[in-house]
């Protein structure tokens, strides 16, 4: 997905934040190295000189002189790094020195995005993720089946809870490895404590990686903010807040948690109403059970997730309460 226009606007205002803290640096070591050895401001000025008689030379059509003073200029920059050398600067100390030297901090090469611009395109989209940290820990290479029984079975299916987890697990990659392919939505339900923020923090994580635009909210925190929206004046608006119906992937973190109201089931609904039309891969998870969680936010709310989500549902004892008894990390 092409990054929202506020966010490519932070990224160049990056750019151009580096393009003046390299011209600042050079103007304050060509400074120092004037006062010091004066012949290079010699230098410097006499190249411009030359330089300046080149460029009306060739507007002339004198192929010769050019030739003569492009010696000259060669000549001068051979001093130049001589005298460099000779009093303990760097031989490309009066030239700039780029944050990123394939680009010289544009962001763009022959037209097309830098590496370092694409890796600031994921330096954001982690930051503004609201994630950045808890993947560091919580990613597909942490994930443990350890944590689920062998023993507890779901009685509807017949499946262990390791074998849900696993079955849960292989969803969570093909969701990944299809993003691109087909918009894919996930609901996510079970008790407390059975890994369904973890494993949607590692689709989070995944997908960051390869610059997709990902956003994720506790449901409290999502309703807060569409309420801000929803009262406030159009100018005081955020220019993120379209990003919510707009990234590629919303991740709605333990929905049923947060003060439910007609207010925060209309936009339950528009919201997921409203990604669905536009192709937005959404993922949901709650606590509550399938009865509860239609009675709480309407049977149209409950239809439009069942009839365009996967439903998952985990199963165990609380991985959180497992670590804290049995020391795990």
């Amino acid at each position: 997905m092409a990054l929202q226009n506020f966010q490519y606007d932070i990224i160049m205002r990056e750019y151009n934040r580096r393009q003046s803290q390299v011209q600042h640096d050079l103007e304050e070591r060509r400074r120092e190295a004037f006062i010091r050895v004066p012949r290079l401001l010699e230098i410097d000025q006499e190249v411009a000189a030359l330089s300046a008689r080149k460029a009306r030379s060739l507007l002339q059509g004198e192929s010769s002189t050019v030739e003569d003073l492009k010696r000259d200029v060669a000549d001068l920059a051979s001093e130049r790094r001589t005298l460099l050398q000779r009093n303990g600067f760097s031989s490309d100390y009066l030239e700039p020195h780029y944050f990123c030297p394939l680009c010289q901090d544009t962001g763009y090469i022959d037209g097309h995005k830098c590496s370092c611009f694409k890796k600031s395109e994921i330096e954001l989209l982690y930051t503004q993720s609201n994630l950045k940290e808890i993947l560091k820990k919580e990613n597909f290479e942490h994930f443990s089946f350890d944590w689920y029984s062998d023993t507890i079975k779901n009685e509807a299916t017949g499946l262990t809870a390791r074998e849900t987890a696993k079955r849960a697990y292989d969803a969570a990659r093909n969701f990944v490895d299809d993003f691109d392919r087909r918009t894919q939505n996930l609901f996510l339900y079970g008790s407390t404590g059975v890994g369904k923020t973890f494993l949607s923090h590692c689709i989070a994580g995944a997908l960051l990686e390869t610059a997709h635009c990902v956003l994720y909210f506790s449901a409290f925190d999502l309703f807060d903010r569409l309420a801000q929206t929803a009262f406030s004046r159009k100018s005081e608006r955020d220019p993120g807040d379209d990003f919510i119906l707009d990234c590629d992937l919303l991740i709605i973190d333990d929905l049923g948690t947060e003060l439910t109201n007609s207010f925060v089931s209309s936009q339950l609904f528009l919201c997921i109403n409203e990604r669905i039309a536009r192709r937005k891969s959404t993922i949901i998870s709650t606590n509550l059970k399938l009865e509860d969680f239609s009675a709480t936010y309407s049977e149209r709310t409950f239809s439009r997730i069942a009839s365009n989500y996967q439903m998952l549902k985990l199963i165990g004892k609380d991985i959180r309460i497992q670590k804290i008894f049995l020391g795990g990390k």
